[in-house]
């Protein structure tokens, strides 16, 4: 039996994935594939300003305006993430295959970062860019969601552009409500508790 395509979820890393790479990472899944799984980790910014490497693009970054660090797969490369604005997307801009009904996610694609950046930022509501990305074989991610290392979540725009990356782990987990809101709380190293 197919199952549903993990494309605009969230991937929350659970407290017991402790891999340097992913502990404590919320990754956005842009592509779900029979093939693999390819997603940006949103919680991991750089401190590098957007504008010093992609100088057109960087007026445009949300807050905070910083490269992220989207996964430890092709760190010498970038996927660039942007929601459409009110009078359409810019050229280049690419919707996400597969949504369906992920009205929450309804205006968010990839940006084409070869193409020029519209003028004004005018039509896009939010952009981030992304040095690497994270990425997993056919059935490889499907194997740590069984062994309990993510949960697969509903994701929002707002998590994708979010203003504050350091509290975003915590912030999704409260909103699912009963046993992983508790686990919001979970300290960082549960030894010093």
């Amino acid at each position: 039996m197919d199952q549903p395509t993990k494309t605009g979820r969230l991937l929350v890393a659970a407290p017991m994935l402790r891999e340097d790479s992913f502990r404590r990472s919320v990754v956005f899944v842009v592509d779900d594939t029979p093939e693999g799984t390819l997603g940006v980790i949103l919680n991991r910014p750089l401190g590098l300003p957007v504008a010093e490497v992609v100088v057109d693009w960087g007026v445009l970054a949300s807050e905070p305006a910083v490269m992220f660090s989207g996964g430890p797969v092709g760190t010498g490369s970038g996927i660039a993430l942007g929601a459409a604005g009110p009078d359409g997307p810019p050229p280049g801009w690419s919707p996400l295959e597969g949504l369906g009904p992920a009205a929450a996610l309804a205006g968010v694609g990839v940006v084409d970062l070869d193409d020029p950046a519209p003028p004004n930022g005018g039509s896009l509501d939010g952009f981030r860019v992304f040095a690497g990305y994270a990425g997993w074989s056919a059935g490889q991610l499907d194997g740590e969601i069984g062994q309990g290392a993510w949960y697969v979540l509903d994701a929002v725009a707002a998590d994708v552009f979010t203003t504050d990356p350091e509290g975003l782990w915590s912030r999704v987990l409260r909103r699912q409500g009963g046993d992983l809101a508790l686990l919001s709380t979970y300290p960082d190293d549960p030894g010093l508790n």
